[in-house]
């Protein structure tokens, strides 16, 4: 009996600067190779938010190196879930995939310190996605 596919997720916020590069970056960490993570922006910023980068450093993962990148059709395509944060009628369609909206203030212009609650509503999110997903979570 062959394995399961491994499903694939799309987190698209404006920027990719902020909520998607939280969303991927937890679900990458918690996930550990259980699911293939993808993150763009319909208009991506020049770099991720600093406060961002520091809020997920606080927690021991890292995205200092990661940089915003553009949504494009193939990555809605090709992505099993798309989890919308923002994006509006930017986000293209397509029939047969699982669409979600996640409703997360924007980080953007924010400290650090307005960042985290978004930051722990963000893990908490992915964690219940992973257990819809039927991969739970790394320390599961």
């Amino acid at each position: 009996m062959s394995a399961a596919p491994i499903p694939t997720v799309l987190f698209v916020c404006v920027h990719n600067a902020g909520r998607s590069q939280m969303a991927a970056a937890f679900l990458t960490h918690l996930g550990r190779g259980r699911v293939q993570v993808r993150s763009a922006g319909s208009a991506p910023a020049d770099a991720v938010n600093p406060a961002v980068v520091e809020a997920l450093q606080e927690v021991g993962i890292d995205i200092s190196a990661e940089t915003p990148k553009v949504l494009t059709a193939d990555a809605v395509r090709e992505s099993d879930v798309v989890i919308t944060m923002g994006c509006g009628d930017a986000c293209p369609y397509f029939p047969g995939k699982r669409y979600l909206d996640w409703q997360l203030d924007d980080p953007a212009g924010q400290g650090v310190a307005a960042v985290r609650p978004i930051r722990d509503r963000i893990e908490q999110l992915v964690r219940e996605l992973l257990g819809e997903l039927g991969v739970g979570t790394a320390a599961s």
